[in-house]
């Protein structure tokens, strides 16, 4: 029985994958393998443990200046590239492909060919499911029974930024998870106590709603990440 919650439709597109490790950010370039409004199916060099975080550039155009946006993401599953394929298409009972469907199919190959998508298939397959963010009126908990406490409405953007203590010189790279114009929150593999002041820098200024270089701010908020594994800490910037 298909217990997908979106259609799904298989093309194949380039993919930039993003995680987090303890010694700094990794990143891949990948192709979908499956595509649905909810999550992608990608080729994957390495595998990836379940409910850990990625973030997710797709489309992926590599010709274009950084500063594409990142989708946060998590993963359902990783394997056997060919196992996984097999298992999905048989819990969707995928049927033949009828000559139109074929013939999308056959351009979507020509128009990932033309993007620099490899045609050496991966050893391993990667599920993974976009992770909801909540509304504006949402203090960003699932629970929507808590009241919003912040005093400027926020959006949802990931970017790669620096961070570390203020009299600490070493950074860990980290990735954004909303903005405000007086804080932002972000995914860390590192501690940080309430009230500890900070030194943040954007990779990309420009695709953010502040500017500048490296900036103060202090960690008003830390609660564990879904995945168990990191931590989301929210600050407040400095003046």
């Amino acid at each position: 029985m298909q217990t997908r919650e979106h259609h799904r439709v298989r093309i194949r597109l380039p993919a930039r994958l993003r995680w987090a490790t303890p010694f700094g950010q990794k990143i891949e370039l990948s192709e979908t393998l499956d595509v649905s409004r909810g999550g992608l199916l990608l080729s994957s060099k390495e595998p990836h443990s379940a409910g850990a975080s990625l973030w997710v550039t797709f489309p992926y155009e590599a010709s274009l200046p950084d500063g594409q946006p990142e989708v946060l993401a998590r993963v359902v599953r990783s394997g056997d590239a060919l196992e996984i394929t097999r298992a999905d298409n048989a819990r969707a009972k995928v049927r033949p492909q009828t000559a139109s469907a074929q013939a999308r199919s056959a351009k979507s190959d020509k128009f990932a060919r033309a993007l620099g998508v490899s045609e050496a298939p991966a050893p391993f397959a990667v599920a993974i499911h976009f992770e909801e963010h909540g509304h504006a009126t949402s203090n960003g908990n699932r629970t929507r029974r808590d009241p919003e406490r912040r005093a400027s409405p926020r959006c949802s953007l990931g970017v790669p930024v620096r961070v570390r203590p203020e009299h600490v010189p070493w950074f860990e790279e980290a990735m954004t998870l909303d903005f405000s114009s007086r804080g932002m929150r972000f995914r860390s593999q590192r501690e940080y106590s309430l009230g500890e002041q900070l030194k943040i820098a954007l990779k990309d200024s420009a695709s953010t709603p502040w500017s500048g270089g490296e900036f103060r701010a202090r960690v008003v908020r830390v609660s564990p990440a879904p995945d168990g594994v990191a931590l989301d800490v929210s600050v407040c910037r400095a003046p």
